[in-house]
């Protein structure tokens, strides 16, 4: 045993973490459906895969639609994805996007 284990027991959290850049939501789907088997969903597109790994899988418009210059359309999209619990869903991201 070594000086620091004495201490304390060891932390397990995730130090490192993916993002699986997304053209469609077939690709959406198709990697989500894949890296989640066996793991957890989380919110806003994360999940932990069977190993622990940490991953986003994010449509790759999302960023532009968060940056838009117009305060009010980024402050919908954000909303919008904060609410996202699982993989998102790009027909609702743009919806956010479009409202008026």
């Amino acid at each position: 045993m070594t000086a620091h284990s004495a201490r304390r027991p060891p932390c397990r959290r995730s130090t490192i973490s993916f993002v699986v850049p997304c053209e469609s939501q077939a690709e959406v789907d198709e990697y989500w459906d894949k890296l989640v088997d066996g793991g957890e969903p989380s919110a806003c597109g994360w999940l932990t895969d069977r190993y622990g790994l940490s991953w986003q899988v994010a449509p790759t418009e999302l960023d532009a639609m968060m940056l838009d210059p117009d305060p009010a359309t980024a402050q919908r999209v954000t909303e919008a994805m904060l609410k996202v619990r699982g993989k998102f869903d790009i027909a609702a991201l743009r919806a956010a996007f479009d409202a008026a």
